[in-house]
């Protein structure tokens, strides 16, 4: 399944990259992370192996509108609107559930720091075993 630049992804896509992004390791490197190119260049390797071609920067956006519509719509179900759904949102609620919303504000002057365990399970060295 062959999608280039500006083809929008279809649901087995979006699947796909739901199963990448539920693994442990991928979430804990997402988390808190700002510079994440290196994950996302994983998260692309590992989709084309399921057969979605996609480069990091295609992966990325989607990942970043997934959690923008899936914050969207659980803000709405807080506020009592239950109207407002997305097709991926319990898939993506069992990913996100337990992932701190105010992780920035807890940190020192605004700025994210990288745990010793983040750096020794880089993408990269998991791609290569």
């Amino acid at each position: 399944m062959e999608s280039g630049a500006g083809k929008h992804w279809t649901e087995e896509e979006v699947k796909a990259l739901l199963s990448v992004w539920s693994e442990k390791n991928i979430r804990k490197q997402l988390h808190g992370t700002l510079r994440n190119k290196g994950i996302f260049i994983y998260i692309a390797k590992r989709l084309q192996e399921l057969g979605v071609c996609r480069d990091w920067k295609q992966c990325r956006a989607k990942y970043k509108n997934l959690k923008y519509e899936y914050r969207t719509v659980k803000y709405a179900h807080n506020s009592g609107d239950v109207t407002k759904t997305m097709k991926f949102f319990h898939d993506l609620d069992a990913i996100l559930r337990y992932e701190p919303v105010t992780q920035l504000a807890a940190e020192e002057n605004g700025m994210c720091s990288v745990t010793e365990a983040q750096l020794n399970t880089s993408p990269t060295a998991e791609s290569t075993q």
